[in-house]
């Protein structure tokens, strides 16, 4: 059964197995991309690789900044990241809850100051970001609930709230 394009039978069936077994709650992500070095092509192509195939992806930066514009930029990616993963997740809830929406759209947006970036200013390069829900339901009044559950369980905003090691390396000749 599907409720909000969300397959019920198959979480459920990942949730028991998680019960049973915590470490099948681990999932590895991993994105790997290639900068061309080619003049007047996009700067960056990565392929990601899913279930049911892969899917090429390219970023290009905005012309201000050297790139040539000809396809989103990096942190247009990282804000489609977090509308995604939110939408999916606040679905997700909807769907266990019995709920069915009849709209859910979802925007982010923020400001970025490339001063630091530039080398310029120690000013935080992104000061805040903000997200905003437009759900509908004939069962308007869980629609707060799911809000705030999808705020706490969402991969996505938890990467915003919380510290995460980084580890850079750097390899090659």
């Amino acid at each position: 059964m599907k409720i909000n394009n969300v397959n019920l039978e198959k979480a459920k069936t990942f949730v028991e197995e998680v019960k049973k077994d915590k470490s099948k709650a681990m999932k590895a992500k991993k994105v790997e991309g290639v900068w061309n070095l080619e003049d007047g092509k996009v700067q960056f192509t990565a392929t990601l690789e899913h279930p049911q195939g892969s899917t090429t992806i390219e970023a290009d930066g905005p012309p201000f900044i050297g790139g040539s514009g000809i396809k989103p930029d990096p942190v247009q990616y990282c804000l489609f990241g977090l509308a995604a993963c939110f939408a999916q997740t606040f679905a997700s809830i909807a769907a266990e809850k019995g709920i069915k929406l009849n709209e859910l759209k979802v925007s982010v947006e923020n400001k970025v100051n490339l001063s630091k970036a530039l080398g310029l200013s120690n000013e935080p390069i992104v000061e805040n970001v903000r997200l905003q829900v437009n759900a509908s339901s004939d069962d308007k009044e869980n629609l707060d609930e799911i809000k705030k559950l999808a705020e706490e369980r969402c991969p996505g905003v938890y990467c915003l709230k919380n510290p995460i090691k980084l580890d850079v390396e750097l390899s090659g000749n």
